[in-house]
């Protein structure tokens, strides 16, 4: 029995071929080979050419490992830090108070 192929919308091909687009170029800056970055990276060089490809097969700790040996990891942050749409969502289910509580008064003794 064969691996199962991960199945994308064509929307998200191109996110991850951006994505590896960045990463080639990244590398290339840097003037580092793919067998240096591989190896630091610790993963064979049709690896890293595949992930420079953008396949959705590719591993995401294989993608935080290449970031990492270019220096990039804490780009890995940036994914989600500002969900505008998840905040909206999140604001129209809260509930809205006619008005405050009561506050309790602490009683003397």
């Amino acid at each position: 029995m064969g691996k199962k192929k991960a199945m994308l919308l064509p929307s998200t091909q191109r996110v991850l071929d951006e994505f590896g687009d960045r990463l080639k170029l990244a590398r290339l800056r840097r003037n580092l080979s793919v067998e240096l970055v591989a190896q630091r990276a610790g993963i064979s060089r049709a690896t890293l050419w595949a992930a420079e490809k953008g396949s959705p097969s590719v591993a995401l700790g294989i993608y935080a490992q290449v970031l990492f040996v270019l220096g990039l990891e804490k780009d890995l942050l940036k994914v989600a830090a500002d969900d505008e749409l998840g905040r909206k969502l999140q604001d129209a289910s809260l509930p809205v108070r006619s008005r405050a509580p009561k506050k309790k008064v602490p009683r003397e003794e």
